[in-house]
C-alpha cells in the first residue's frame, strides 16, 4: 500500500473512530441537547468544534505515549491485555449509561478555574476536564497499533487524528441539527439508546481483542509443547 492509500485509510479509520466514540452520553452531548434549542445551531457547532479540538489533542498524546513503547513482544502482549480490560470496562459503562468516575468533579474544577466565555472554549474545557476521553483514546490507540491496523509512524497518525476530529465534529453537528432543526429528534432518550449501541460496539471490540489474546496464548502453549 502506497503512502497516499495509507493516509486515506488512516483518515477513514479515524473518522469512524471519532464518530463512534462521540456517541456515548457525555457532557458535550448533554450540553447541546439542553442549550442548543435556546442558543441555536451556530452555538452548538462552535461547542462541538472546541470539543473535537481537545479530543484531537488527547488522541495525539495517546499516540505519542505509545510511539516508542510498542517495540517488544511482551510489551505488545501487555498492551493487548490492557486494551481488552479497558474496552470491556468502557463498554459496560456506556451500555449501562454510567459516567466515568471523577468525570463530573473534574469538569466542574476545570470550568471554575478557567471560566469559559464562549461556546468553543466551553466545549474545549469540558473535554479537557473529562478523564474518560483520554482513557478511551489510550485504549483505541493501543488496540490499533498493537494489532497493526494503523502504522506506527506519524504519516499515518496525523491523518488518523484529522479523521477523529472530522468524525467527532460530524456527530456533534448532527446532534445540534437534531435539536435545533429537527424538532428535538435527539432528546435524552434517543442519546441514551445511541450510548447503549456504542457500548455494544466497544464490547464487540473487546471480544475481538480477547480472541486475539486467546490465540496468542494457544500458539505459545503449542510452541512449548
Amino acid at each position: 500500500m502506497n503512502a497516499g492509500m495509507e493516509a486515506a485509510a488512516a483518515v477513514a479509520l479515524g473518522t469512524v473512530a471519532g464518530f463512534v466514540t462521540s456517541i456515548p452520553g457525555g457532557p458535550i452531548n448533554a450540553t447541546i441537547v439542553a442549550e442548543a434549542p435556546r442558543r441555536g445551531l451556530r452555538w452548538a457547532l462552535f461547542l462541538g468544534l472546541g470539543a473535537v479540538w481537545m479530543e484531537a489533542i488527547y488522541c495525539t498524546c495517546a499516540f505519542a505515549g505509545f510511539a516508542r513503547f510498542l517495540m517488544s513482544g511482551w510489551v505488545l502482549a501487555l498492551v493487548e491485555l490492557a486494551s481488552f480490560i479497558l474496552m470491556l470496562w468502557l463498554g459496560l459503562k456506556y451500555l449501562r449509561g454510567g459516567a466515568v468516575p471523577g468525570e463530573r468533579r473534574m469538569e466542574a474544577l476545570v470550568e471554575e478555574t478557567f471560566h469559559p466565555s464562549s461556546a468553543f472554549w466551553t466545549g474545549f474545557l469540558r473535554v479537557l476536564g473529562n478523564p474518560g476521553v483520554l482513557l478511551l483514546w489510550v485504549t483505541v490507540v493501543a488496540t490499533l497499533l498493537s494489532r497493526g491496523w494503523l502504522e506506527n509512524d506519524w504519516s499515518s497518525k496525523w491523518p488518523f487524528v484529522g479523521g477523529v476530529a472530522a468524525g467527532g465534529f460530524g456527530w456533534f453537528a448532527l446532534v445540534g441539527w437534531g435539536v435545533t432543526r429537527g424538532r428535538r429528534r435527539f432528546e435524552e432518550r434517543t442519546l441514551r439508546r445511541f450510548s447503549m449501541a456504542s457500548g455494544v460496539f466497544l464490547l464487540l471490540v473487546a471480544v475481538v481483542v480477547g480472541s486475539r489474546l486467546v490465540q496468542l496464548l494457544a500458539e505459545r502453549h503449542a510452541g512449548k509443547g
